[in-house]
């Protein structure tokens, strides 16, 4: 039974995780620019929910009704008029420009909002369901819907609408894009937009399942990127395993190692790379699959499988002839 709710806290842990790490994945994988400012978008969607919650009284899920949109517009605007320019200059110009951007919004919410730990309560915070014996907090089972929803939503957007087709196809080849009519720098702003959203649903998370500080952006920046290196660039569905991998990782480790094991883990990753042999393997059961229907086909008569040696020997018999 302990085994189980430990694998459950991890579970619903990792939700929160993959959220995190939504944003930078399609930064890094689609945009090709490592957005040093994403943790204080999320430190700006958790002040965003906190401020709707105090001013309007609504619950703070409510809240993602407006601050999705406005971190969707900011995180557009910039990237058309800031880091669009720069990245015509270089990788690196626009990888200084989002530091820029990570300092002056640190620095503006220490400014407005002080240096006091914030959290986001709600009467269903401290609750807790039992299911078969396990104690689950209702607010983990929560911000994991919301996440599982947050991914599935963007996951159908990229892949049944024409904007989340034209994004990939500028991930893919800009030029090409370019030639087929798709205008490069919209797009990406549109994907930045859309990187800024999922961080204003990062901030709902984080503030409502943890205290943070105007600094505390950095500290998420580091979790996101390392639910990037373990999910694959612009993987939306590899962000969510990897998240939960990583809360798993870091449940079992528990408040001392959590972190420990959770780092320990990704150099695993990064020195065994498990992607590169997973697709290895996938080509191999593939390759295989292809030659047994072959075979199938050749023994009842449909088809003669030839291998390569007898097909080289048959075209050099007929060079020979000719």
């Amino acid at each position: 039974m302990y085994v189980l709710q430990v694998i459950i806290n991890g579970i619903l842990l990792g939700g929160v995780y993959a959220v995190l790490g939504l944003g930078m994945s399609l930064s890094l994988g689609i945009v090709k620019l490592t957005n040093l400012a994403h943790g204080e978008y999320i430190i700006l969607g958790a002040y965003a929910s906190m401020l709707l919650q105090a001013w309007l009284g609504i619950d703070p899920f409510l809240s993602l009704v407006i601050s999705v949109p406005f971190l969707f517009f900011a995180g557009y605007l910039i990237q058309i008029f800031l880091v669009n320019r720069a990245m015509m200059s270089g990788s690196e110009p626009a990888l200084l420009v989002t530091f820029g951007i990570s300092v002056i919004l640190k620095d503006a919410m220490l400014l407005v909002f002080g240096a006091d730990a914030r959290h986001i309560a709600t009467d269903y915070s401290n609750i807790t369901v039992d299911i078969a014996g396990l104690s689950i907090p209702l607010l983990n089972i929560l911000l994991l819907l919301l996440s599982g929803v947050a991914i599935l939503l963007l996951h159908l957007f990229m892949h049944k609408t024409y904007t989340g087709r034209a994004i990939r196809a500028v991930s893919d080849d800009r030029e090409a894009a370019s030639l087929s009519g798709i205008s490069v720098g919209h797009t990406l702003a549109v994907a930045c937009g859309i990187a800024a959203a999922t961080a204003a649903v990062a901030g709902l998370c984080v503030g409502m399942k943890w205290t943070w500080y105007p600094s505390s952006g950095g500290h998420y920046l580091l979790i996101a990127f390392v639910i990037v290196v373990i999910g694959g660039l612009g993987n939306v569905a590899g962000t969510f395993i990897a998240g939960i991998v990583f809360g798993l990782m870091q449940v079992i480790g528990g408040a001392s190692y959590g972190l420990l094991i959770s780092y320990i883990f990704l150099i695993v990753i990064l020195t065994l790379h498990p992607h590169e042999a997973l697709i290895r393997f996938l080509d191999r059961m593939k390759s295989t699959d292809r030659q047994k229907t072959a075979n199938g086909l050749s023994g009842s008569g449909f088809v003669t499988v030839k291998t390569q040696t007898e097909f080289k020997s048959e075209q050099k018999e007929s060079s020979d002839a000719t």
